[in-house]
C-alpha cells in the first residue's frame, strides 16, 4: 500500500498584508485555493464534514459567507447545482468563478451510468452534460491551481510573490504524489472495478485503469432491478475484481451485487469527506483513492 504523504507548504518570509474574502465549494477545491493563500489568509469552505454536493442544501450560515465574500471559487454548474441560484442572488457582489472552464482543464462528457461501452466519457466539447469531478486528474488540479492564482493576484496585488510561490510549490507536489501514484497504479492497470457512481472517470483516464461500470447513475437515485442484474452479469461475464462503496451513500447494493461471488468490496471517497479541510487534502484524497484501489485490486 502506497504510504501516506503529507507535503509542506514552503512559504516566502515577506510578511503578508490582508487577504480578500474567499469562499470555496467542496474539499478538494478548497484545499487548491488555501494551498495558494498559505501565508495570507485561509478561505471560507461551503461543504464541511461529509456533506455531498449531490444532496447539499444551502444554509443561512452559508449564504451569509457566499453574501461577504470578494470571491466564491467552484467547480461549476455541472457538479454544485445547489450553488447555481444563490450565486446569481446572495452571491451577486462576488466573483464567482467556475474552475471547470479554467485554460487547460481538460472537461470529459458524462458517461451514462450503468455499464460503460469503449467510447464513452469522449471529449465534452460537443457533449450536453459535462462530468464535473475534474480535480481527480492531476493536470486539471495544477490547471485549476493556475486559474486561482490569477484570480487572486487581481484581488490582492500586494501579495502577488506570495500567491505566485505557493503555486509553484504546489504544483511542484502535485507533480511529485503523482509519479508516485503512477507507480502504484501500474500493476493493477488491466484489473476490472465497478464503482458506487461515476465519480472517477478523470482519475481513470489519467492513470489508465480498467473501470467497467457504476452502481448508479447519480447518487440520490437507487437503480432499478434491470441495472442491479445487469451489473451482476458484467461482474460474472467481465471478470470485476472489486466493487466499490462510497463513504456518504448507501452501501448496501454493494453487498447485494456482491453476494454469491468471489468479488472483493472497497471504499472510494472521491471528495475527501473524511479528511480535515486544508491545503494538504487534495494530495491525501488522490493517494486515499490510490491505496484504496490498489489494496482491493490487488486482492
Amino acid at each position: 500500500m502506497l504510504p501516506r504523504i503529507l507535503c509542506c507548504l514552503a512559504l516566502i518570509s515577506k510578511p503578508a498584508l490582508a487577504a480578500p474574502k474567499v469562499v470555496a465549494s467542496i474539499k478538494p477545491v478548497h484545499a487548491l485555493v488555501a494551498a495558494v493563500m498559505a501565508g495570507v489568509g485561509e478561505p471560507e469552505l461551503l461543504l464541511t464534514g461529509a456533506a455531498s454536493a449531490h444532496t447539499y442544501a444551502l444554509r443561512p450560515s452559508d449564504a451569509k459567507k457566499l453574501d461577504d465574500a470578494a470571491v466564491v471559487f467552484w467547480v461549476g454548474p455541472a457538479f454544485e447545482t445547489f450553488l447555481e441560484k444563490p450565486l446569481s442572488t446572495v452571491g451577486r457582489k462576488a466573483k464567482a468563478v467556475d474552475l471547470i472552464n479554467a485554460p487547460n482543464v481538460h472537461r470529459l462528457a458524462a458517461r451514462k451510468g450503468g455499464l460503460w461501452e469503449p467510447h464513452e466519457g469522449h471529449d465534452a466539447a460537443k457533449a450536453e452534460e459535462t462530468d464535473g469531478h475534474i480535480w481527480l486528474d492531476p493536470e486539471n488540479a495544477k490547471a485549476m491551481v493556475i486559474k486561482i492564482t490569477f484570480t487572486l493576484l487581481q484581488f490582492d496585488i500586494n501579495n502577488s510573490e506570495r500567491y505566485q510561490q505557493n503555486a509553484l510549490n504546489y504544483i511542484a507536489n502535485i507533480d511529485a504524489v503523482d509519479r508516485q501514484l503512477k507507480a502504484a497504479l501500474a500493476p493493477v492497470r488491466d484489473k476490472p472495478f465497478i464503482v458506487f457512481h461515476d465519480a472517477y472517470q478523470y482519475f481513470e483516464r489519467h492513470y489508465g485503469l480498467a473501470g467497467v461500470g457504476a452502481i448508479t447513475v447519480t447518487p440520490e437515485r437507487a437503480p432499478g432491478a434491470a441495472r442491479v442484474a445487469a451489473i451482476r452479469k458484467k461482474i460474472s461475464d467481465n471478470g470485476a475484481k472489486c466493487v466499490f462503496a462510497e463513504p456518504q451513500f448507501e452501501p448496501k447494493l454493494v453487498g447485494t451485487l456482491t453476494e454469491g461471488t468471489k468479488v472483493r468490496t472497497g471504499t472510494l471517497d472521491p471528495e475527501g469527506s473524511a479528511l480535515k479541510a486544508g491545503p494538504t487534502l487534495y494530495l491525501e484524497l488522490m493517494v486515499n483513492v490510490t491505496n484504496g484501489l490498489t489494496s482491493c485490486l490487488a486482492g
